[in-house]
């Protein structure tokens, strides 16, 4: 786990880094590296073969240098069946080993064996991405592992904090037509941007007062794939500072099968913020089911293949501070079971998002189904025996056993007349049990 003084020394390192770059990593480099495969493929050569690779640290030849990275392979891993491949790019003066032991984001722990990860190490443990070294050195990874393991060329994935973010980015620009969707975390230009025309699914998460790498350079990440994915402009709404609260933003009008997905948390250059915390905790953090989330919506199909739009770049507005008035819906509410309240009242549903040995991921949607608007709502469950909330986003509990209530938090209490909002938690305990006495409260 990365611990706080951990945390605060990478800050110092990338501060020195982007004094040091002034921006001169921003430009692409001359020859785009060949991609190992071209993305329109189901399964990989690996498919069906007893596989010779295993789970460790592994060394590769790449552009001419001994390159290492971690692999891990899915307990029981059957050599039949396409799984999802993750890369996770380590921040300035972190390491594939750091990557590997928060399990790669948090991302492993929820994964329940469907995924093989992958944890790369970075030159000077940074990715500068030098002539496109770093690239290639995904490519290479990539053609290792997918002619010994069996790999689901539409389900391939990366993501990264700090300088991670950046190679995160750069994949994006560079191969969009083999990584199905990414993640940036506290992202800036640093890795280079060759290409950066292709529509690619995309999730970035900054902090409002960042003092590393500003939340303008993290929109204007983020601004090149709502205009690559034909998504319309807006400038979403982020969190107030004090607030201690994300918003998280879904972009309307995107490409089928190429969404853009904002959120902007009240906090500094962490990739593990908390609501309701100034202080990062990698196990109590929303961003891994956020992320697991955004990943786990693509199903196993080539995404579509027609020209991407040519609109124009949109213009960021400065963002709004002020809460939101309505919010809307993160998931369509579930139909069953029928949902829990009050008689036109507000009403709570709770769906299983995920479940993994020793725990599980839920959803509560909570409804207003009324004429009127409601200023706040409460919303109250019975967990199972041996259950407990470890984290909880988008609402705050009183409680982790047994009773617990949950209150909207301060950007989503409003709720204007047939409009819902949604808050999560993970929790310890066997999920195959739904939380029982579900009501819901509104004032």
């Amino acid at each position: 786990m990365v611990q706080r003084r951990q945390i605060l020394s990478y800050v110092a390192a990338a501060a020195v880094l982007v004094a040091a770059t002034g921006g001169a990593l921003r430009g692409g480099f001359g020859t785009e590296a060949v991609a190992a495969t071209n993305g329109t493929l189901a399964a990989t050569a690996g498919c069906g073969k007893a596989p010779t690779l295993t789970s460790g640290t592994r060394t590769i030849s790449s552009s001419g240098q001994n390159r290492t990275y971690i692999l891990q392979i899915p307990s029981g891993y059957d050599r039949n069946r396409p799984y999802r491949l993750v890369f996770g790019f380590h921040w300035l003066n972190g390491s594939a080993n750091n990557v590997a032991s928060a399990g790669y984001y948090g991302l492993a722990p929820l994964s329940n064996n469907s995924t093989i990860f992958v944890a790369p190490q970075g030159i000077d443990a940074g990715w500068a991405n030098t002539n496109g070294r770093d690239l290639t050195l995904f490519d290479d990874i990539s053609r290792q592992v997918e002619n010994d393991l069996c790999v689901d060329t539409t389900q391939r994935f990366a993501l990264g904090w700090s300088y991670g973010g950046a190679m995160s980015y750069a994949v994006a620009c560079a191969r969009p037509t083999v990584i199905r969707a990414v993640t940036v975390l506290s992202g800036a230009n640093l890795s280079g941007c060759n290409g950066g025309t292709q529509p690619v699914a995309y999730f970035g998460i900054h902090g409002i007062h960042d003092s590393v790498l500003n939340i303008s350079q993290g929109r204007a990440l983020r601004d090149t794939f709502v205009r690559n994915n034909g998504c319309t402009a807006q400038s979403p709404r982020e969190p107030s500072r004090g607030s201690l609260t994300h918003i998280t933003t879904t972009y309307a009008g995107c490409r089928s099968g190429y969404p853009v997905q904002w959120a902007a948390f009240d906090g500094d250059h962490t990739p593990s913020p908390v609501d309701g915390s100034s202080s990062p905790n990698d196990s109590r953090t929303w961003t891994s089911a956020e992320i697991w989330r955004f990943f786990t919506q693509f199903q196993s199909t080539t995404p579509p293949t027609t020209t991407p739009p040519t609109t124009a770049p949109p213009t960021t507005a400065p963002p709004t501070t002020a809460p939101p008035t309505t919010a809307p819906p993160t998931t369509a509410p579930p139909t069953t079971p029928p949902p829990t309240g009050e008689p036109g009242g507000c009403a709570a549903t709770y769906r299983a998002v995920n479940a993994w040995p020793g725990g599980f991921q839920g959803e509560v949607t909570v409804a207003n189904n009324t004429a009127t608007t409601i200023s706040g709502w409460t919303v109250r469950l019975t967990l199972g025996s041996g259950q407990a909330i470890s984290s909880l986003w988008s609402g705050t509990n009183t409680g982790t056993t047994g009773d617990v209530t949950v209150r909207n938090a301060a950007y989503n209490g409003t709720l204007g007349p047939n409009a819902s909002t949604t808050f999560g938690f993970t929790a310890t305990g066997n999920g195959d049990t739904p939380p029982g006495n579900l009501t819901c409260t509104s004032s």
